[in-house]
C-alpha cells in the first residue's frame, strides 16, 4: 500500500531514532487498515483474507504450490472469504485488543490494535452487515463502535445475511 510508506526492521539505535516513531506508525497504519500479524490477528488462526492479504499484495495466485494453497484459491474464487480486517472507530478509546466484538447480540470477531479512537477487528462481515441493517449497535466491552472497510478494499459488505 503506497500510503503506508517505507517499512524495515532495524536495531532501535541505527539512527538514534525517536522511539515515538512506533507509535506514529502504528497510528498510521491502524488509520489506512493496515493489519499486523501478532497484534490484529492470531498467527495460525486467520486465513491470507482475514487479514487482507489479498487485498495488500501479500499472496501471489500466480504462484506454485504452498500449503494451504487449494484454501486460499478456492477463496478467492469463489470470494467466500467471510472474516475480513476492518477499521473501526469509537467515541472514547475502544476496549483493548482480544475483546469480543457484538454485532447486535451476536459475537462477531475480535478486537485488533488501536490508536486513540481508531482501530482495526477481525470481523464477520455477514453478521455485522446484518446487524447494521436491522438497526443495531456494533459493540466491544459495551463500547459502541462504527464500522468501515479499508479504502484500499476491492471486497465490499456480502449482500446476503447471515446463514446461521
Amino acid at each position: 500500500l503506497a500510503g503506508l510508506g517505507f517499512r524495515a526492521i532495524r536495531p532501535a539505535t541505527a539512527d538514534g531514532g525517536d522511539p515515538g516513531d512506533a507509535a506514529a506508525y502504528h497510528h498510521h497504519r491502524i488509520a489506512l487498515g493496515v493489519p499486523e500479524g501478532g497484534r490484529d490477528f492470531t498467527f495460525g488462526d486467520s486465513f491470507p483474507h482475514d487479514a487482507n492479504l489479498d487485498q495488500l499484495g501479500g499472496v501471489a495466485f500466480d504462484k506454485g504450490c504452498y500449503v494451504g494453497q487449494e484454501i486460499v484459491s478456492r477463496m478467492e474464487h469463489r470470494g467466500t472469504a467471510r472474516r475480513r480486517i476492518v477499521q473501526v472507530a469509537a467515541e472514547a478509546s475502544p476496549p483493548a485488543s482480544g475483546a469480543e466484538v457484538l454485532a447486535g447480540e451476536r459475537p462477531a470477531g475480535t478486537l485488533g490494535s488501536s490508536s486513540g479512537t481508531i482501530g482495526l477487528a477481525l470481523l464477520r462481515l455477514d453478521r455485522v452487515k446484518e446487524a447494521l441493517d436491522a438497526g443495531k449497535a456494533v459493540t466491544a466491552g459495551g463500547v459502541p463502535l462504527s464500522v468501515t472497510l479499508p479504502a484500499y478494499a476491492r471486497f465490499t459488505w456480502p449482500t446476503e445475511a447471515a446463514a446461521e
